[in-house]
């Protein structure tokens, strides 16, 4: 029980040391109650997280780029700041989002993985003012092995990351 008290609080850091905002700050508790102080920092980082949006024509050709459009939607009434890393908003480096197939089974991520410190420095940061939205497009094929003939769904994994929700996947055919 210690042990749980002490690593609760500690994935708890982790998990909001992407996510800041400038209007709203977490209350602290006891470390008796680690565990309600999780859920209450999950329940308040959905509340104000960024919406995200992706989008994907719904039949793309063999030997065209598979662009994955990402709009992040700001719908509060202040400026909202969230971490780029695990996000189409830099370079890719990482594995943010889920490939799959119709039968479940995963496209191969192919691209680099970046070792990160922690926490991130300010430039891993970018905003967005009240009710405005920023968009981006990412060629899949740089970072994952997808096989004509497919049907493909993408998912959206680094919520907890970079504090953007994303709640609908999207799906596409890769035809030949």
């Amino acid at each position: 029980m210690k042990n749980l008290n002490l690593l609760l609080p500690a994935m708890m850091i982790f998990m909001a040391s992407c996510i800041h905002s400038e209007t709203k700050t977490l209350q602290e508790t006891t470390s008796d109650s680690a565990l309600t102080k999780i859920e209450s920092t999950s329940k308040a980082l959905k509340q104000d997280s960024l919406q995200g949006v992706l989008s994907i024509k719904s039949v793309v050709k063999s030997g065209e780029p598979v662009s994955l459009t990402f709009t992040i939607n700001n719908t509060a009434d202040s400026t909202q700041t969230f971490c780029k890393w695990h996000t189409p908003f830099e370079p890719l480096i990482s594995k943010y989002l889920d490939v799959t197939d119709i039968e479940n089974m995963e496209a191969a991520y192919k691209g680099p993985m970046a070792k990160r410190i922690m926490p991130p420095p300010a430039d891993s940061y970018l905003k967005i003012k009240a009710g405005e939205s920023i968009t981006v497009t990412v060629d899949l094929l740089k970072g994952y092995d997808l096989k004509a003939g497919k049907i493909y769904t993408i998912r959206y994994n680094s919520n907890a990351i970079s504090g953007i929700s994303v709640e609908q996947p999207v799906t596409f055919k890769y035809e030949q």
